[in-house]
């Protein structure tokens, strides 16, 4: 049946973009209650009041006449994700700048901390068309790499609109926000149709995105590249002198819990007391995912009458320390290189999980919780293998992790089973880069 039109365009196309500007009037609605969050948030986190310019367009100017590279990656996990790529686009493309934007303080933190001056850093605009218009003129990208799938509906348009290619790099798309997405699709499908290429993790990923209206020819399933870490001597050596000092005269052994969200910290602790009753010498070492919550942590572990040493004292904890609070920021590659066994948080709580991957990488046999929406593909990948379990509560935590320290064989099968996963699974980020080089090349 012919769709109905008017002026001779289909209703179909007149709908669509009012669907956007609806979108956009009510984000400028929002603006006082967005302020009103960062100043909340700012409480704990003094970052979060600073720099609010940037996050309007009001950026330093780009006056060199070169190549510019945006990548956005929004917080700490997708711009752990794109140091790789980010490294390899330096070392192909020398002479062009590589622009990177967050949304986050602790992300800008660590793009700070791994980059320092060789990239253009700042916040990215909101996704309002005054402040795309103000950044977009300042920065000029020959190409948009956003992370994951940060989608933004005036980004994409803008960008679109100034003939700007948009990738979708190490795209993932899990039901629940596949079918947030169908929920709104006025806004979704018009904004599918201005990507250039989404590079999705996973089949199973790539066919969410061909059901909310991507084109086939719109998509490649390049595989995760945060499979594509490589351990470098240097870390290698740290992580076994951390080992070495955690582990003291006694070896005793070592339980990292990482990135752990409230709600889990009380969980990880209750198995943490069931397993000293056969390991008393066991040193916990928690890792709370957001910095503002490193002192509710602290005071969580004392009220249980534990002895907590914290990272950032830079002290060695003795035997007499039972908690070891990970307060620190980019060091937690390194702490799942000096553990005998690894939790990976956000997963006993309905965040979706984190990175699986990386204790993996070190051969650490992998804990998690239930809550794995985040990362389906590499938690079926490590389950089939056996390189992982999945707890669902404080008991069974305790029962594994003393059952591995009991079984010191076993534990190591299963470390290495989760290290054979990372290996066979590499390649994604060629497949990535080819792409990104395909469209810097047709552009």
């Amino acid at each position: 049946m012919a769709l109905p039109t008017i002026l001779n365009v289909p209703v179909s196309y007149c709908v669509l973009p009012m669907v956007r500007v609806l979108y956009t009037v009510l984000l400028y609605l929002l603006i006082p209650l967005v302020i009103v969050r960062l100043l909340w948030r700012s409480r704990k986190a003094p970052e979060y009041r600073k720099r609010w310019g940037e996050r309007f367009g009001f950026v330093p100017k780009i006056e060199l006449e070169r190549k510019v590279i945006w990548v956005h990656s929004v917080s700490v996990g997708e711009t752990l994700a794109s140091v790789p790529m980010i490294k390899r686009l330096q070392s192909h493309y020398p002479e062009a700048l590589v622009v990177v934007t967050t949304m986050t303080p602790t992300g800008s933190a660590r793009v700070r901390s791994i980059f320092g001056d060789s990239i253009y850093h700042v916040y990215a605009p909101y996704d309002l068309p005054d402040a795309l218009t103000r950044f977009l003129s300042r920065i000029h990208p020959d190409l948009l790499v956003i992370m994951e799938t940060e989608l933004w509906p005036n980004m994409i348009h803008h960008c679109h609109r100034l003939d700007i290619p948009v990738i979708v790099a190490n795209a993932r798309l899990s039901e629940r926000s596949a079918k947030g997405y169908q929920k709104f699709s006025g806004l979704t499908l018009p904004m599918l149709q201005k990507l250039h290429c989404v590079a999705a993790q996973h089949c199973d990923d790539g066919d969410r995105f061909l059901a909310l209206g991507l084109n086939e020819t719109q998509l490649s399933v390049t595989g995760n590249i945060k499979f594509d870490v490589n351990l470098d001597d240097a870390i290698k050596n740290k992580a076994g002198e951390l080992k070495a000092q955690w582990r003291g005269e006694g070896q005793r052994p070592i339980f990292l819990a990482a990135s752990t969200h409230r709600g889990e910290d009380q969980i990880i602790l209750d198995g943490y007391e069931e397993i000293r009753a056969h390991y008393p010498d066991l040193l916990l070492v928690l890792v709370p995912r957001h910095p503002e919550r490193f002192d509710e942590v602290a005071q969580l572990c004392l009220a249980r009458g534990l002895k907590v040493v914290r990272r950032s004292e830079k002290v060695i904890p003795t035997l007499s320390d039972q908690v070891l609070l990970g307060d620190t920021m980019g060091e937690l590659m390194l702490f799942f290189g000096a553990c005998d066994l690894a939790f990976v948080g956000g997963s006993l709580v309905p965040v979706g999980g984190h990175n699986l991957i990386e204790p993996a990488i070190w051969s650490a046999p992998v804990l998690s919780g239930p809550h794995l929406f985040n990362f389906s593909e590499a938690s079926r990948l490590l389950r089939e293998a056996q390189g992982m379990v999945i707890c669902e509560d404080a008991e069974a935590i305790a029962e594994l992790v003393v059952s591995l320290l009991q079984d010191k064989q076993a534990a190591k099968r299963m470390g290495d089973a989760a290290k054979s996963v990372a290996d066979n699974n590499r390649g994604a980020l060629d497949k990535l880069l080819g792409i990104i080089e395909h469209q810097l090349s047709s552009h």
